[in-house]
């Protein structure tokens, strides 16, 4: 496995492309690269965190600052991980979508950023209710009629 300490600590950077669906729509698996350098301080919320859980490398936004850890998620996830701050070994400094490449401290990534965060609340909601949807529709055994109508559509 690749050790991306080793490589931050050799080159200063590291550039990757990401895998996994947990920061959609921000970052798309498989085609989006990332550039990510040692951090120079401490995160401050909104930051992308790079850190290790277990034996995994995992890229998620900070959502707030406690003492001695970060609160942290991904864009597309709904659980909480304290991640101590010894564990984060690198920060997202800018992302290259379609040969374009844009950094953190841009206004539109800024504003994607607060907007995101701003509708989480209403994501959850919405997540919660669909889960409870679908659920019903399983019990009254509707989900086999639902599947014929979304095919025909």
């Amino acid at each position: 496995m690749i050790c991306f300490e080793d490589l931050l600590r050799k080159d200063g950077r590291l550039v990757y492309k990401t895998k996994g669906t947990s920061m959609e729509p921000m970052l798309r698996q498989n085609r989006d690269l990332v550039i990510i350098e040692v951090p120079s301080a401490r995160l401050q919320k909104y930051d992308v965190a790079l850190y290790k859980r277990e034996d995994k490398y995992v890229l998620h936004r900070v959502i707030g600052v406690r003492d001695g850890y970060y609160c942290i998620r991904g864009d597309n996830t709904y659980e909480i991980e304290h991640v101590p701050f010894e564990n984060v070994i690198g920060v997202l400094k800018s992302f290259n979508r379609k040969g374009k490449l844009h950094d953190v401290s841009e206004r539109g990534y800024r504003f994607y950023v607060r907007f995101w965060n701003a509708i989480y609340p209403l994501r959850a909601l919405w997540r919660r209710m669909r889960r409870l949807l679908i659920g019903i529709a399983r019990k009254l055994g509707l989900i086999p009629l639902l599947k014929k109508i979304l095919r025909r559509k």
